[in-house]
């Protein structure tokens, strides 16, 4: 069975602190993360300076989303640190670019091993072909694409690839900050597998572990999970995030589902032999029976456990004539031969 991937998205929470930022890397290992994700960008190749905040953006206090996101925004000193830092302990390292020169550096001098499509670009055509023309597997979040949409994007950075396959997941989202448990809607996922004929995950902004559990229940190749070490810090996106207890307790629910999942093959296992005796029955004389009667079905009772004839073996005994005495209560036994 393929191993869930389960991506720790730092993404901007760590306010624009590299510090912060390097406590979110530590975080995502000790949970178990594979995968933990910042985002990189240069705001002002981002959005123009009247660009609106959505809702749950105004709750933050900001009065423009450019003066926002640039408040978020870390260097490309501070991300050669944290790749550095990831390399050391062992965590896969991956950023989001939102802007061509972003997507340069991630991959050219960072030397990022995949590439994320973040759902509000899904249907940017210079950044899908530029990130198409670098080759890598490339996950692409799908929150407020349509299905034709989705064949867009797939199409343009299949055109722009430079080899024949390049490996795609991608994943389903709702793009809500927390998204409602009713507005998950997990099985789109199927929805987008069957259409495309790709592997498929979702990209989680609900609440708790559940929708990332269930997620995994149902095939998910990856799982992307906003955190942060503090729900109630200032900022955009701490109150749709876990917090770091909350990241472990998903990262062991998905672990367990993959168990609990198996392997598909169904029979006795091993771990049930003690237990299949003891549970199931065989048959025992019901009265006393003489040799050479003819023994009917009211003549028996199955009654664990089964040390005898077993119960399912009825058909096998009624009809037959005895082979020995039996008193009522004795398990009926094949003669030796």
């Amino acid at each position: 069975m393929t191993r869930t991937v389960v991506v720790a998205e730092a993404g901007v929470n760590h306010n624009g602190s590299v510090e912060m930022a390097h406590r979110l890397i530590d975080v995502a290992k000790e949970s178990g993360a594979d995968v933990v994700k910042f985002q990189t960008f240069s705001t002002e190749l981002v959005l123009r300076s009247d660009t609106p905040l959505v809702a749950y953006q105004r709750k933050t206090g900001a009065e423009t989303m450019f003066d926002l996101v640039k408040g978020l925004e870390l260097g490309k000193e501070d991300f050669a640190a944290l790749k550095r830092h990831c390399d050391t302990i062992g965590i896969e390292f991956l950023s989001t670019a939102f802007d061509l020169p972003s997507l340069d550096y991630l991959v050219g001098e960072l030397g990022m091993r995949r590439i994320k499509i973040p759902s509000g670009e899904a249907v940017n055509v210079p950044l899908l072909r530029r990130a198409g023309a670098k080759g890598l597997p490339i996950i692409l979040s799908t929150g407020m694409c349509t299905l034709e949409e989705i064949g867009f994007a797939l199409d343009t950075l299949r055109a722009a690839r430079p080899k024949e396959e390049v490996d795609f997941t991608v994943l389903h989202c709702t793009t809500a900050y927390p998204t409602p448990v009713d507005e998950i809607h997990l099985r789109s996922m199927t929805t987008i597998r069957d259409r495309f004929g790709l592997p498929t995950g979702l990209s989680d902004h609900s609440e708790g572990f559940l929708a990332a559990a269930a997620a995994a229940a149902m095939g998910a190749v990856m799982i992307e999970k906003h955190f942060t070490l503090d729900r109630d810090l200032p900022g955009p996106d701490h109150r749709a995030s876990v917090d770091p207890a909350g990241l472990k307790t998903l990262i062991d629910a998905v672990r367990s589902v993959e168990a609990m999942l198996g392997s598909g093959e169904k029979g006795l296992r091993a771990i049930e032999r003690d237990t299949i005796r003891a549970v199931r029955r065989s048959l025992v004389a019901a009265r006393d029976i003489s040799a050479g009667e003819t023994i009917r079905e009211d003549d028996l009772v199955a009654l664990r456990p089964e040390d005898g004839i077993p119960a399912r073996d009825v058909d096998l005994v009624v009809g037959v004539a005895a082979w020995a005495d039996f008193k009522r209560g004795e398990v009926l036994k094949w003669p030796a031969r």
